[in-house]
């Protein structure tokens, strides 16, 4: 039978007997090559979810898990800002472009930090933006570290700015590879 002509409780039944086939003749190789890297990516965030706690943003800019007794996310001001201009991006943003995505990082900055000084924000937000200047990738690592602090590494790498590179290839024989940071969460997850 065709499998359009199926129920998708049948296909998944179908699928399942195939995919246990091709373990038995030790072909994941092949297997992989069927599902495709994004199919994979796509079940496992999938399979996480059950595990993942919703993340609630209050007015106030705090970061608090729902699912996991209401604990709070302890971040500074600037982590806030770059995590929500993450946040805001699922598609990712390259670091060498974090330079146009200056106005908005500022102004997720100055709602964070409302008592900060105007010119000290201004110029934390040139310092990570700068491409040269190392300064995003402290403001990510310390983010990385307040989300590991309370979680296992698996469940913490869905809540971290991490990497995700997309190859494009042109008509040509040119390739090129965008270096991705994205927080992979699903975003039904986040409540503001």
């Amino acid at each position: 039978m065709e499998a359009s002509h199926l129920q998708p409780e049948a296909i998944a039944s179908e699928l399942k007997r195939l995919v246990e086939q091709l373990q038995a003749a030790g072909r994941t190789d092949l297997l992989l090559k069927a599902l495709g890297a994004s199919l994979l990516e796509e079940l496992r965030i999938e399979a996480a979810k059950p595990h993942l706690s919703r993340l609630l943003i209050t007015a106030d800019f705090r970061f608090i898990l729902q699912d996991y007794d209401y604990l709070e996310i302890e971040l500074q001001p600037v982590h806030k800002a770059v995590y929500l201009l993450f946040l805001a991006h699922p598609e990712g943003i390259e670091f060498k472009q974090l330079g146009n995505y200056r106005e908005e990082l500022t102004r997720y900055y100055m709602a964070t930090a409302r008592w900060m000084d105007r010119q000290k924000i201004l110029e934390s937000v040139n310092h990570l933006t700068n491409p040269l200047d190392n300064a995003i990738n402290e403001k990510c690592s310390r983010i990385k570290k307040a989300f590991s602090d309370v979680m296992d590494e698996y469940r913490a790498s869905y809540y971290i700015i991490s990497s995700h590179t997309k190859k494009h290839v042109n008509g040509s024989a040119r390739i090129w590879y965008e270096r991705l940071k994205v927080i992979t969460l699903p975003r039904e997850l986040v409540i503001y």
